[in-house]
């Protein structure tokens, strides 16, 4: 399932970046194996794809294993290991908006493999480091790497593909990232049980792989398709000027698609409900055993990783922002379904919460299948990069204030958590509605 690709624009100057012609052709209406892996190569081949294995197993090492490292191997408590993952995770959002102008500049693959390099050399810093300071640099460095990755790997994937193509190989790289989330934190786990020198060897692979993939990925030399409508290049008062709706600034796209990152900020709580809310219900306020919470993880994962693909691609004849909302509508849903069940309490409880997760699962599907894919439809081209940083931003924030306010409404009751989640995602999702941008 490549997309076509043609010869390279020929002009009295031709760039040396190379613009694959986007795919003419939706996707076939199958999921499985051979699905995913078609679509995993329709965006840069089995370079790129590489590439995405790569992201996904070191985002799902990112967390456990560099408290773990902090800990184990530089002897650091673990309140300054958590500072220094958070001044990193806030050091990729500020990062993030660069990122997005680099890329409304024509860059696609070198974005992409900056972002890789750039955690090669957090994982080089890890292992030169011997305390706070070095610490703090490898997570500052590996947060705006992994912050920066998604804007570009989007932009990769939408000038490679078109339509519901794009939406498919999105979902793809999707799928493969949650599988690669449970593989990555299950190879710090392991790292654990080998001392620190198996936490330095896992570190300089780390590294070894990022700065592969982030040659593999250069060597793609993709950039945005050169049209006669192009804006002005970035910095010519054409790009930053103009009559109102033209520019930056003035563009009524992007305006909807801040306003849609806005209503993004709701959604993106869902993320931490899984990791911090549904435990601390279930323990501390049903009694239940940790089990149950680390069940309900382990099956949202497997539900995520086997139908997110075959959803997006059943869906495809609907609109983006209607699945967007009835992706918010169905976590609203679970909000009072978890609600209602924390008021049955015990064994009975804890069972009645593990069926609404699957619910709460259904709209994350629905949620992560629709939103970035959205995003890209509705950005004009030369916006495309400030778009996707845009809902990315929203996203990042939203997960950094997520632990912080869910467990603070917790503390105050469930039914001051779940009603009160209720309404906001609602409210985001008659929002997403309302703006219905194009696409």
């Amino acid at each position: 399932m490549n997309p076509t690709r043609t010869p390279p624009h020929r002009s009295p100057a031709p760039s040396p970046a190379r613009s694959p012609a986007p795919s003419p052709a939706p996707p076939e209406p199958r999921s499985g194996p051979a699905a995913l892996l078609g679509l995993l190569t329709a965006a840069g081949g089995p370079r790129y794809a590489a590439a995405l294995l790569v992201d996904a197993l070191g985002t799902g090492l990112l967390r456990p294993f560099l408290l773990l490292y902090g800990i184990g191997v530089l002897a650091l408590d673990a309140g300054t290991a958590g500072l220094a993952m958070s001044a990193g995770m806030v050091a990729g959002l500020l990062v993030l908006p660069l990122t997005g102008r680099w890329i409304d500049r024509g860059a696609r693959s070198r974005p992409a493999a900056a972002t890789l390099l750039v955690r090669a050399a957090g994982a080089v810093t890890l292992l030169l480091s011997d305390g706070t300071p070095g610490f703090v640099a490898a997570a500052v460095l590996l947060g705006v790497g992994s912050q920066s990755w998604p804007a570009t790997h989007a932009a990769v994937v939408t000038t490679l593909t078109e339509g519901r193509t794009r939406d498919a190989a999105l979902a793809a790289g999707r799928t493969l990232r949650n599988a690669g989330l449970g593989a990555g934190a299950l190879l710090a786990t392991l790292a654990v049980a080998g001392g620190p020198g198996t936490l330095r060897l896992l570190a300089g692979v780390t590294a070894v792989g990022c700065l592969l993939s982030a040659a593999l990925v250069h060597s793609l030399r993709v950039s945005a398709p050169r049209t006669p409508s192009a804006p002005a290049a970035s910095g010519s008062p054409a790009a930053s000027e103009g009559p109102a709706g033209t520019g930056p600034a003035g563009s009524p796209a992007l305006r909807r698609i801040t306003l849609l990152s806005v209503a993004n900020l709701p959604f993106a709580f869902s993320f931490d409900v899984l990791e911090v809310a549904l435990p601390a219900l279930l323990v501390l306020h049903l009694q239940a055993s940790a089990a149950w919470s680390s069940g309900i993880f382990v099956g949202n994962t497997v539900l995520v990783i086997t139908l997110q693909l075959a959803v997006v691609l059943r869906l495809a004849h609907r609109s983006r922002h209607t699945l967007l909302a009835l992706g918010g509508t169905a976590l609203a849903l679970s909000y009072l379904g978890f609600w209602a069940a924390s008021g049955i309490g015990g064994t009975a409880g804890a069972s009645a919460v593990a069926v609404v997760s699957v619910l709460f699962t259904l709209g994350e599907i629905l949620y992560s299948g629709s939103g970035t894919a959205l995003v890209a439809a509705s950005a004009p081209p030369h916006l495309l990069g400030r778009a996707l940083a845009r809902w990315e931003l929203s996203m990042g924030v939203g997960r950094a204030l997520a632990p912080a306010v869910l467990t603070a409404l917790l503390a105050a009751g469930p039914g001051v958590l779940w009603p009160s989640l209720a309404a906001v995602t609602l409210l985001a999702a008659a929002a997403v509605a309302r703006l219905r941008p194009a696409g």
